[in-house]
This record gives C-alpha cells, sequence and structure tokens, in this order.
C-alpha cells in the first residue's frame, strides 16, 4: 500500500447537499428551510434557551447550591481511625495506601472523633486544635 492509494471507508464521507439547485432536488425553492419565519431567513436564529419571550426555564427556576471542587481534594479522618493504624508516621500517603482517604486527596486534616494513647508523628496533615492538643500531649510532633 502507498499513500496514494489511500482512502476513506465507502459511506464514512457523505457527499454535501446541495441545496437551492432546482425542483427535481428535493431542495429547491425554499431549499430546505419550510415557508418564511426567522429560521428561514439569513442570520436569523435565537440563542440557546429562548423560548420566544416567554421567561425561560433556567430564569423561572430558583437558584440552588453551590458544590467546590476543591472539595474532591479535600479529606478528614479521626483520630479514631488513625489510631486503629499499625504506623506511628502518618501522612497523605500513608492514609491512601490504608485506605481512609481517597488516591486524589491533597488536603487532609485530623479532627477529634474517638482517642489515642499512641505517640504519633504527622507530616504534612492539619489537625484539628484538640487533636493537637491531645497528640502533642503524648509526645507527638506535627510538621
Amino acid at each position: 500500500m502507498k499513500l496514494h492509494d489511500l482512502q476513506p471507508s465507502d459511506g464514512s464521507r457523505p457527499s454535501r447537499k446541495r441545496v437551492g439547485r432546482g425542483i427535481g432536488s428535493g431542495f429547491g425553492k425554499t431549499a430546505g428551510r419550510g415557508h418564511k419565519g426567522q429560521k428561514s431567513r439569513a442570520g436569523g436564529y435565537h440563542k440557546v434557551g429562548f423560548e420566544g419571550g416567554q421567561m425561560p426555564l433556567y430564569r423561572r427556576l430558583p437558584k440552588r447550591g453551590f458544590r467546590s471542587s476543591l472539595l474532591a481534594t479535600n479529606a478528614e479522618v479521626t483520630i479514631g481511625m488513625i489510631d486503629s493504624l499499625s504506623y506511628t508516621e502518618i501522612d497523605v500517603a500513608t492514609l491512601q495506601r490504608e485506605g481512609l482517604v481517597r488516591r486524589n486527596a491533597k488536603v487532609v486534616k485530623v479532627i477529634m472523633s474517638g482517642t489515642t494513647t499512641k505517640r504519633l508523628h504527622f507530616r504534612g496533615i492539619a489537625a484539628s486544635a484538640a487533636v493537637r492538643i491531645l497528640v502533642e500531649s503524648f509526645g507527638g510532633t506535627f510538621q
């Protein structure tokens, strides 16, 4: 096969519709646009969602809610969950490996629910004030 032998598959490139070429073509006179009206005219159309002057649906319905795209990359874990792990050095990768946070989590915060008696060392993880006090009371650190 050579470059000049290449051609598209049969039927994959239909020939364009030639309009306004007489009655026998089926697209003569009005050229497939019907009779009169805004859609039949050159440049005559309306914006998406236009309902002929009636208040459009997207304006009739109330605005409701907002969901931040940052929520997908933020995660929370409880101190009780972390206490159940066998690790003392905790970072985001460790929590992802153990399945406590999602794979796409970038920001992780430890919240106070449960308790711990371990000496935990957190790297790159935020914590609530109560968790910080608890962890530091057992000699743990936050970096």
